[in-house]
């Protein structure tokens, strides 16, 4: 069962990757409660509680917000407001998992939620059988809100 409903994602014409150095969250490893990138240490910016859920499926391979083609395998979300290209460490606040992930897209488009993330993201903090999850936000790094193409 996936968390959320269909929902509209924005389209444009062009796309290319993502830069190199940002364009790889998916090899973010995760050791027990804490993730091995150098940004965990970061210093947060700003924190936001509420409930996330994920998508994939039919949205995998489509685009995103910022022009990027969505991989429900990679490490990232969709946030509303938060700039594009934000760095935020996501924690599931039942089991004190967390990860890393960029906001590229936006979302989620369902009342009460403040957190879509890729399927990925919902395996790693263990709530893909729930299709939600009480998280925290923690902002590391305030993206350039920029459209990639």
């Amino acid at each position: 069962m996936q968390g959320c409903v269909h929902s509209a994602r924005f389209t444009v014409n062009k796309v290319d990757e993502y830069p190199k150095e940002k364009s790889n969250p998916a090899a973010i490893s995760i050791t027990g409660n804490t993730t091995t990138e150098k940004r965990s240490n970061s210093p947060v910016l700003e924190t936001q509680e509420g409930w996330s859920s994920y998508y994939g499926g039919e949205f995998h391979g489509r685009k995103t917000a910022n022009g990027e083609i969505f991989d429900k395998n990679k490490f990232t979300a969709a946030h509303r407001t938060l700039p594009l290209g934000t760095t935020a460490r996501i924690t599931h606040l039942n089991n004190k998992k967390s990860v890393i992930v960029r906001i590229n897209d936006r979302g989620p488009f369902v009342g009460g939620r403040i957190l879509d993330v890729a399927h990925a993201v919902a395996i790693a903090l263990d709530f893909e059988k729930q299709g939600t999850a009480l998280v925290r936000i923690e902002v590391l790094e305030y993206g350039d809100n920029k459209y990639h193409k």
